[in-house]
């Protein structure tokens, strides 16, 4: 059984996870961090830096996971890689800084971060890989919508979606976040919706003279991005996982 520290264990998300890993008789929570300092379950929650974490907990702790906040998160690659425990990001708005700040981390460490724990949104990059060649000479808008609370605008995972089209195109295209002006060519463009409980949703258009070519992925459930993190964690603790910085493509 693996011990688990959930970071960011009282929100929407890290609630789920813990759940879910309550229910999974390979997995155990031993203990929560979050900005607020109260107890959920039969685990305690301390401060989001980790600065609180008892050293005894921190050796019991196997991996870590996170569903933070992009600010929590930057501390917590610091505690990962200073006690060595395996760590798996899915908080999203992950600056540039701490990209470069896990890659170091994952010299050290085991690391997975994805910018969508979904498998299906594996299954979306894969059919791109299709679907762009062939359409290459349309106009090529991406448009995502997620609840009024979330944080970051666009997406993580429309930045991922356009960043892997821009791949597929030899980095010809620009990407442009909430278009204002006339469209220019060569532009990847991302519009945002925000509102209601809407779990997540991600629609790339290929727009052609005549037709409209469209490739949709709606959650109807947090449960699969917690889904995939257990996932996730469980890869990274494999026995003989060595260091590394792992994605989703590592795991399917």
């Amino acid at each position: 059984m693996k011990n688990v520290l959930v970071s960011g264990c009282n929100g929407a998300m890290g609630q789920i996870i813990c759940r879910m890993i309550k229910e999974d008789p390979d997995m155990k929570v031993i203990a929560g961090v979050d900005l607020l300092n109260t107890s959920i379950g039969n685990f305690f929650s301390v401060a989001s830096d980790c600065s609180m974490v008892p050293g005894k907990t921190a050796n019991k702790t196997e991996v870590i996971i996170d569903f933070s906040s992009p600010k929590a998160t930057s501390a917590l690659i610091n505690f990962a890689q200073s006690w060595e425990i395996p760590l798996v990001i899915g908080t999203t708005g992950i600056s540039k800084e701490d990209e470069t700040k896990m890659e170091d981390a994952a010299k050290v460490i085991p690391v997975f971060y994805s910018k969508n724990m979904a498998y299906d949104v594996c299954v979306f990059k894969r059919i791109l890989e299709v679907a762009v060649p062939l359409l290459k000479g349309t106009d090529i808008e991406i448009a995502e919508e997620h609840h009024r609370r979330k944080k970051d605008s666009p997406s993580g995972t429309a930045i991922m979606l356009a960043e892997t089209i821009n791949k597929i195109l030899n980095n010809e295209m620009k990407i442009v976040y909430g278009r204002t002006e006339k469209r220019e060519p060569n532009e990847i463009g991302i519009s945002s919706v925000r509102g209601g409980t809407i779990c997540g949703t991600h629609t790339v258009k290929f727009i052609g003279e005549n037709d409209i070519f469209e490739i949709k992925h709606t959650a109807l459930s947090r449960e699969m991005f917690a889904e995939g993190a257990i996932k996730a964690a469980k890869f990274i603790t494999e026995e003989g996982r060595k260091p590394g910085l792992y994605t989703m493509d590592d795991l399917f």
